[in-house]
């Protein structure tokens, strides 16, 4: 399914002029606040209307200001959460889930109640109170009941902004099963690599109301000059490895994959899991001879492929048997270890450098639950 938008509005002193297209399962809008993501999403939502642009789904025309189409927000078929909750009060849980169930017409409900429930974890809860909710079943509950109204398109914006780390920690598991095991595409802004990281298949990056990159999760991540200021040591790779083992002596996870081992700590899933590895390109050493005596234990093979510098700091990507692993060094190091475009090298990765979380127990209990991968950054 394609998510195309074009919209093109001055909203106030702030000139918006943005366009992309996706096919992603979860399409992130990823930038400094401010940026215009949120006014984005409005616009495909239908809050707000632009003078001149265009938004289309699954080849559905929602808005077109040269055609005069401008679908009404509530026939759009638009699920939307905010950052906040927004439960209804005076309504328990199953009764907010209903309410959701009431604006799709019966012929065109493609999600049932129980499936829903079960997909959130919900069935404990259903007859709580809002009041007595924690903030990560606040959200679940929204996100439940958006998707019960059978949307064609799934709006989330910041819905993580408001939670502690630990709130944070419980529904994104349940953010990865909505993104894996239903239709629904998803559009889902944030200002945050980490959350961007693990749960985005394709991001478009978004400055000063306008697209400056958009691509898969993994290129975009790696180009640290697309970061906001404050999170370009947050640059790097995204990888997908598969779980060996787990060494109950050290708490120490193994990982595989074409690119080689990686050692994790904690427990991150079940054997013969696949799972997605954030590794920051500022937590990668470049060597260009196998190191002896080291604590550090990840060691991957590769060649240079390319070599950006920035002032006293240097990108160096390294092709590890077709993969990318990114590394941060100052334009010193690099000098006097005379790195260039096809050199061998080894990129070394600190295990403790790689954050497993604090809630990895639960984690786990989710990914066997669902099947899901969890994420380390």
């Amino acid at each position: 399914m394609t998510i195309s938008v074009e919209i093109r509005e001055r909203l106030g002193d702030f000139q918006l002029d943005a366009k992309f297209a996706s096919s992603g399962r979860l399409t992130a809008l990823f930038g400094p606040s401010g940026s215009g993501k949120s006014s984005v999403i409005n616009f495909i939502a239908g809050l707000i209307k632009a003078s001149d642009g265009k938004a289309a789904v699954d080849g559905r025309v929602l808005f077109d200001s040269d055609k005069g189409i401008n679908v009404p927000r509530h026939k759009r078929r638009i699920g939307y959460v905010f950052q906040e909750a927004r439960l209804f009060p005076h309504l328990s849980v199953r009764q907010n889930l209903a309410y959701g169930r009431w604006f799709a017409p019966a012929e065109d409900r493609s999600m049932g109640s129980k499936g829903v429930i079960d997909l959130l974890g919900l069935g404990q809860i259903l007859d709580r109170m809002p009041n007595l909710l924690s903030g990560g079943e606040k959200q679940r509950v929204a996100i439940g009941r958006a998707l019960l109204s059978s949307p064609k398109l799934l709006l989330m914006d910041e819905p993580l902004a408001s939670l502690d780390q630990a709130r944070k920690s419980e529904i994104l598991p349940y953010i990865e099963r909505l993104r894996d095991e239903t239709k629904v595409p998803i559009i889902y802004v944030s200002h945050s690599v980490a959350e961007v990281a693990r749960l985005a298949t394709d991001i478009v990056v978004m400055s000063n109301g306008l697209v400056i990159a958009s691509g898969r999760t993994g290129e975009i991540l790696q180009r640290s000059d697309l970061m906001p200021v404050e999170e370009q040591g947050e640059a790097g790779s995204v990888l997908e490895m598969a779980v060996v083992s787990f060494d109950e002596k050290y708490g120490i996870t193994l990982l595989r994959s074409a690119v080689g081992e990686i050692r994790v700590p904690g427990r991150l899933s079940a054997i013969g899991k696949t799972i997605k590895l954030r590794v920051r390109a500022r937590d990668v050493l470049v060597a260009s001879q196998r190191p002896r005596g080291l604590s550090a234990q990840n060691l991957l093979e590769g060649k240079i492929s390319e070599i950006n510098r920035h002032g006293p700091l240097v990108d160096v990507k390294i092709d590890c048997a077709g993969t990318a692993i990114m590394s941060r060094i100052t334009y010193q190091s690099s000098a006097s270890l005379k790195l260039g475009v096809g050199m061998a090298v080894f990129a070394i990765v600190k295990t403790a450098s790689i954050d497993a979380g604090s809630n990895e127990g639960a984690r786990f209990h989710h990914a066997k639950m669902s099947g899901n991968r969890p994420f380390t950054d």
